[in-house]
């Protein structure tokens, strides 16, 4: 009891001083800054409603911070301060007298013009009519250096998730007075690993969350106050909930016809050249050398991972400017806030991301729009390895010295590094659509964030699961790039999916050092990390896309085929005395749509398509289903 008596006081004491903390930072932004709101003339003459905070200090000149967001530039009024300038990183930048920007972009709340769903880049503008979100932010850039006092003139741009993608295409503006852009968890491709589709299959607890939540509706004219229009599901179980519902059709008739990317979703099954249009890959060698990049994300991000990874991969491979990339074992947007030590029940042994915060990302502002300190010692990739719990500096990414090796699947649920030697061998499960595989074991309404890190044990005792596990590793064992699932598979249908996880096995005696209990802070009590299955990485593939994207072709019935695909870059070290395990499955429910395992458009197909589907997947001498590790030497 005197214990717990002595947790409830520090704890209390801790939120006190917190608060006091926040009051007086409150107190000094509003002593030492001044808010405008103005609404910005783009080329065509819309307007985009701005919301400026210019620090009151005329001993120098400023740069200009800015971030573009449909998620709205609230609070509105200029005597109605935003409190992120006290409560959350921004504070720093509020120390260093940035002029802090903030726009709702084109169509979306207080802003003119119609909002188009991360709108194509347009190489080839003519006329003033040809707009795109680089131009706005071109605009916006220029007016601000124009018309507000006292600023030094430089410019960066920031922005998280979808606000990511518009600082990507704000360092495509080409404007002279932008200098430094850092996307964070960038939307990059929402057909091929980003937020909706991962691999071709639709991810459909965000998507129907996000448009039927209000972002998706209609907005006839600017507002600064949003209609309510929620979609209310039938119960608080999300899996139940989304099974009851059905066929995606049945989705469809929810949303009625108001939720035009909705709509959007339906018409566009493949990667066609609608989807390709808006992979913003394609377009970053219009980053000019002049712009220095910082792209920032977490390596357990449930939306955005992939974008992070692979904005900055393009850009290294097409742009020719300073481009840097740090990623964490955050959780999306984890780096922004003041906890970084862990995310459910996976401790990371320090703070991270006030780590980040003071040393990579404010210095690198400092640096480029300031001229303030040395150029900031930041490596090419800045990677935090879980497992090792450790910050890794290397100089490419992934590391020259990454070698890719397959671990192979053997028979009995062994997983070994030498090729198989059988001349037949195979694991077979039943995949069943009315009873898929859920991604997590708890009952949630909405999809949660430490899915990323959970205890994969509830899926081993599934017989819809199966499971290949190494003896246990006698040596640390670091993974530092893509991994690659070659699976050599026969169904029995003509469709179906493909979830491969890598998970780090704990010991069975596993504890934390320096903890009486295995504490989950997010559960409320002890949690038993030992015999701890961590999922480190998982991802989907829809088996129709397994030779094209653009293509889709069905299987035929009992013939084996290849099925390689890509899973999301890792930074983890499985350490000694732990075990190293892949699971596979078909159906990830409901984080992505069920496969009918049919091949039939399931956007359009009935519930009466869906059937149950033998999968086997092949592991002998000739038919050697492997992961490909990208092995840290």
């Amino acid at each position: 009891m005197r214990k717990l008596f002595l947790l409830i006081f520090a704890l209390h004491f801790i939120l006190l001083v917190n608060a006091q903390s926040y009051e007086q930072d409150s107190a000094w932004v509003r002593d030492n800054y001044t808010k405008r709101e103005v609404m910005i003339p783009m080329r065509d003459g819309v307007k985009l409603f701005t919301s400026i905070y210019i620090p009151k200090d005329t001993s120098e000149k400023h740069p200009i911070l800015i971030s573009r967001t449909p998620y709205s530039c609230s609070p509105y009024g200029e005597n109605n301060f935003n409190t992120s300038l006290w409560m959350r990183h921004t504070r720093y930048y509020a120390r260093e007298n940035y002029i802090i920007v903030t726009q709702d972009v084109r169509g979306r709340w207080a802003s003119e013009g119609t909002f188009v769903d991360v709108r194509p880049f347009n190489p080839n503008k003519k006329t003033a009519q040809d707009i795109d979100e680089a131009s706005d932010s071109y605009d916006t850039i220029d007016w601000l250096i124009k018309n507000i006092e006292n600023n030094n003139g430089n410019v960066g741009v920031v922005g998280g998730s979808y606000p990511g993608f518009y600082a990507t295409m704000a360092a495509m503006s080409g404007h002279p007075a932008l200098k430094a852009a850092c996307p964070q968890a960038p939307v990059t491709d929402w057909f091929i690993g980003d937020d909706f589709h991962h691999n071709g299959a639709f991810f459909l607890m965000d998507a129907f969350a996000f448009y039927t939540g209000g972002f998706g509706y209609p907005r006839p004219v600017p507002y600064k106050v949003a209609p309510r229009r929620a979609i209310h599901i039938p119960t608080n179980d999300n899996y139940e909930s989304y099974l009851r519902i059905g066929a995606l059709q049945n989705f469809r008739k929810l949303t009625g016809d108001s939720l035009q990317f909705w709509k959007d979703l339906y018409a566009h099954p493949n990667y066609d050249e609608w989807w390709q249009a808006r992979n913003i890959r394609n377009f970053v060698n219009n980053i000019p050398s002049s712009v220095a990049t910082l792209v920032v994300g977490g390596t357990n991000d449930a939306e955005d991972c992939f974008g992070a990874w692979r904005t900055y991969q393009a850009i290294e491979k097409k742009a020719k400017n300073d481009n840097r990339i740090v990623m964490g074992p955050w959780w999306h947007g984890q780096w922004i806030t003041s906890d970084g030590t862990h995310l459910g029940n996976v401790q990371f042994g320090s703070n991270t991301s006030i780590w980040y915060q003071n040393t990579i990302e404010i210095p690198f502002f400092n640096y480029y729009l300031k001229g303030k300190g040395n150029r900031p010692r930041i490596a090419e990739a800045t990677v935090f390895f879980t497992g090792a719990n450790e910050w890794k500096h290397c100089e490419v990414w992934p590391p020259a010295d990454k070698k890719d090796q397959p671990i192979y699947l053997q028979p009995g649920g062994k997983l070994g590094w030498e090729k198989p030697a059988a001349k037949s061998s195979f694991s077979e499960y039943i995949s069943d659509p009315a009873h898929p595989v859920p991604y997590t074991e708890d009952v949630h309404f909405t999809r949660t964030r430490d899915y990323m890190t959970d205890d994969q044990r509830f899926a081993s005792r599934r017989t819809d699961v199966i499971t290949f596990e190494t003896a246990v590793l006698n040596d640390d064992l670091t993974l530092a790039g893509t991994v690659v699932a070659d699976l050599l598979t026969s169904i029995s249908t003509t469709d179906a999916d493909f979830v491969v996880k890598l998970i780090d096995v704990f010991p069975d005696d596993f504890k934390y050092a320096g903890a009486n209990t295995n504490q989950s802070r997010d559960a409320g009590g002890p949690y038993p990390m030992g015999g701890y299955q961590m999922l480190v990485r998982g991802e989907i593939m829809r088996g129709r896309y397994r030779k094209s994207f653009t293509t889709p072709e069905a299987f035929k019935p009992n013939k084996i085929e290849q099925v390689k695909f890509e899973l999301p870059d890792v930074a983890h070290t499985f350490k000694k005395g732990h075990r190293l395990m892949i699971q596979i499955q078909s159906s990830w429910f409901p984080l992505a749509d069920r496969n009918p395992q049919k091949f039939v458009n399931i956007y359009e197909c009935s519930d009466s398509d869906f059937q149950k589907a033998t999968i086997r997947i092949h592991h002998d001498g000739t038919n050697s289903s492997a992961i490909i590790l990208p092995v840290l030497k």
